[in-house]
């Protein structure tokens, strides 16, 4: 039904952006200038496919409208992505190139610097045996998070403009920039996007459906030494970096990510900077279940009054930030058919849906406690945030598809 180098060629210019979002860029939206780049083109290319309002704001944000074609009384659905990519890896420019029918083996990316996908590492890749798969030369990220599902909905929407013969409802279409800072939901204008219900098209591999998602919250901790020379340090100086340390070990040592699956939640130091005065510890707390989740915050509460028991007043301090809760909790409250929906789409073109908790979240998240429910569908993409990234792309074609197909099938409905 697609017409795969379209979708091909569309992935690889979008790739083409180097669009990093940047965490510690917190006062202007984007965060970065190659977000905005990026918006621009999007905003001109939907108008050039015939799309209706296309809006950019001030904050990088691209709406458009797919006009409804014979289903006029159909609920508006959307679609929403995002423009940027993880700064977990190195962003761009991104060199993609096409391994064409897999054979089961190590895929050398980069021959030089000695940069290998291997199944060892990677057992999923022998699933994807014999088909052909979008890597790079192993020093960026792919991007597949999340423009392959730029590029599912933006074909969708180019294939439906090209098929009047399909009848249809009012489509919505949604850009993000900021998502891998979790600060994209903020400014996204829920009254203007004007859907019934919603799909982010921002998971990962083929078949992939998700309704539920970790509850996150950011703590920062900072942690207060005292400085004096080392010649005349003795039962003076405190050391931020060893409180620094101290901290690390004092986390359950088996609720760290690279211990747990599916519905165990986790405490998590990604970042630190400092000195003997000062040290930052930048994390991630996540839990699927509410209560647990609390009581992650509260433990690391009862750490920094610990510390600052030990070692004087205002030793830690601790800045809290929750960033998004379980979208669960409002898809199952009378919004389960959204789910079933994408379930009858998938099984509509082939696929067999599979349903697993979120180990992250998406903008879904954020806008379902809006009110605008919103679960998360696969790109077909594996091994985000790093130079191991691929996108098998009969995958990639399948979620095009089902976006397709999610759109036929409301067309049935009414609101």
């Amino acid at each position: 039904m697609i017409d795969r180098d379209i979708l091909v060629n569309r992935f690889m210019k979008y790739v083409s952006f180097d669009t990093q979002s940047d965490e510690d860029n917190d006062t202007v939206c984007p965060s970065t200038k190659g977000q905005t780049v990026l918006a621009q083109y999007l905003a001109d290319e939907l108008k050039r496919l015939g799309l209706r309002d296309v809006s950019l704001d001030e904050n990088g944000y691209v709406m458009a409208t797919l006009p409804a074609n014979g289903a006029e009384k159909a609920p508006v659905v959307g679609f929403i992505s995002h423009l940027d990519t993880s700064p977990d890896a190195p962003g761009g420019p991104v060199q993609p190139h096409i391994v064409t029918a897999y054979d089961g083996g190590d895929i050398v990316l980069n021959q030089e610097e000695h940069i290998i996908l291997s199944p060892k590492d990677f057992p999923r890749l022998l699933a994807y045996k014999g088909q052909d798969i979008m890597v790079t030369d192993g020093k960026t990220l792919l991007g597949a998070d999340d423009k392959a599902g730029m590029t599912a909905i933006v074909t969708a929407a180019e294939y439906l403009l090209h098929h009047r013969e399909i009848p249809h409802g009012t489509v919505r279409i949604g850009f993000t920039p900021d998502e891998e800072t979790g600060r994209s939901a903020l400014l996204f204008d829920v009254a203007k996007f004007a859907a019934d219900f919603a799909y982010t098209v921002d998971g990962g591999e083929l078949g992939g459906l998700e309704y539920e998602n970790f509850n996150a919250a950011n703590p920062v901790i900072t942690l207060y030494g005292r400085s004096v020379h080392t010649g005349d340090a003795k039962g003076k100086m405190i050391n931020a970096i060893s409180l620094a340390s101290k901290w690390q070990q004092m986390l359950p040592a088996g609720e760290k990510p690279e211990y747990t699956e599916g519905r165990d939640g986790f405490f998590h130091v990604y970042k630190i900077s400092g000195g003997v005065e000062q040290c930052t510890l930048h994390m991630l707390v996540r839990d699927h279940d509410r209560d647990r989740f609390e009581a992650r915050k509260q433990y690391l509460r009862n750490m920094a009054r610990f510390f600052n028991e030990t070692y004087g007043d205002h030793t830690v301090v601790i800045k809290e930030h929750d960033v998004y809760y379980n979208m669960l909790d409002v898809i199952r409250d009378g919004h389960m058919d959204v789910v079933d929906l994408a379930k009858d789409a998938m099984k509509a073109v082939g696929i067999t849906p599979v349903v697993a908790p979120i180990r992250g979240g998406t903008d879904g998240a954020q806008l379902s406690f809006r009110g605008l429910p919103c679960p998360n569908l696969f790109t077909g993409g594996a091994n985000f945030h790093g130079r191991f990234e691929y996108l098998p792309l009969d995958s990639l074609k399948k979620s095009c598809e089902t976006v397709i197909e999610i759109i036929k099938l409301a067309a049935g409905k009414e609101k």
